[in-house]
């Protein structure tokens, strides 16, 4: 097994939304420290709300640009509409006007504009930000609607969480990475020593879970596989068990359906620090000790070691 002081970096992830990947994040990141939470899930980021951290640093970020029409300089040629290929252009009133939400910041209209009437401006109300919780600390950042760039905040994340690793000391970053395949999901990946899949027993997170275990093999990341919620579909928890035996994945923690879990999270809490004698609450608490206690060669639990 790898030294206990080497310093290890854990993503949660899950292949679609709402099977409980953050809450289970925020109950691993309240067990036992210190340690460092990335949040890397930036288009709806909401690991703070339960974790309530400190901040102690606030980062503006540029996206990119968008395209903005000076109507003094505008002589209505529509050259700009014309060569737009996102329909961002729009003609209103005698007049042309940029939608800021279909905009790409190709920034082809500003050169084919003959008048010198198109700039950019920069898209900068995103954030992101460091600071301390509970149990350690937090870096965590916000995508502002409506804008891109997803896949560079996270790694913005990513290497902020790195440098605050260093500067601490700290064994381990515990990253709450978005769902999905995507960009932002890749981002949040890359580089990890462990990737932890939260599934829940419906045929659609089943399928999207076989989907981000295929990711994580390309990345040669090893994963293990945690089902939330399993008592709600006893033969789809049975299958998704059964396909974990082949894939040779390891099953660290099948948690079931209780109500002490929503009301932890009435309370901006974690339920294993609001109901620490539920069984939801012992179960992630025998998953916390399997997968932060690991090696590149596989999941061992603790009276393995």
């Amino acid at each position: 097994m790898l030294g206990s002081k080497k310093m290890k970096q854990i993503v949660i992830l899950s292949g679609k939304g709402g099977t409980g990947k953050t809450s289970l994040a925020a109950a691993l990141a309240t067990i036992d420290g210190p340690l460092i939470v990335a949040d890397c899930d930036v288009d709806v980021a909401n690991l703070h709300l339960l974790l309530q951290p400190e901040d102690e640093k606030q980062v503006r970020f540029t996206t990119g640009a968008k395209a903005v029409i000076n109507q003094s300089l505008c002589t209505r040629c529509g050259a700009c509409m014309d060569h737009c290929r996102f329909d961002a252009i729009l003609f209103h009133d005698g007049r042309f006007t940029v939608s800021v939400t279909s905009c790409d910041g190709c920034r082809l209209c500003m050169h084919v504009c003959p008048a010198d009437a198109i700039s950019m401006k920069e898209s900068n109300n995103s954030f992101w930000y460091t600071g301390s919780f509970r149990n350690g600390w937090m870096v965590h950042a916000r995508l502002a609607p409506g804008e891109e760039n997803s896949g560079k905040l996270v790694n913005v994340v990513r290497e902020q969480s790195r440098m605050l690793q260093e500067k601490r000391g700290v064994d381990t970053i515990l990253i709450d990475g978005p769902p999905g395949t995507g960009c932002p999901a890749i981002s949040s990946m890359s580089g990890t020593d462990l990737a932890v899949l939260v599934t829940e027993p419906s045929r659609s997170a089943f399928h999207d879970l076989i989907r981000v275990k295929e990711l994580t093999d390309r990345f040669h990341i090893p994963s293990a596989v945690v089902i939330n919620k399993y008592d709600l579909n006893g033969q789809i928890t049975v299958e998704i068990a059964e396909w974990c035996g082949r894939e040779g994945i390891p099953l660290v923690g099948m948690i079931p359906f209780e109500p002490e879990v929503v009301e932890a999270m009435l309370h901006c809490k974690t339920v294993v620090e609001w109901a620490p004698e539920s069984t939801a609450a012992k179960e992630i608490l025998s998953l916390h000790q399997q997968i932060f206690k690991f090696n590149r060669m596989g999941i061992h639990k603790e009276e393995e070691i």
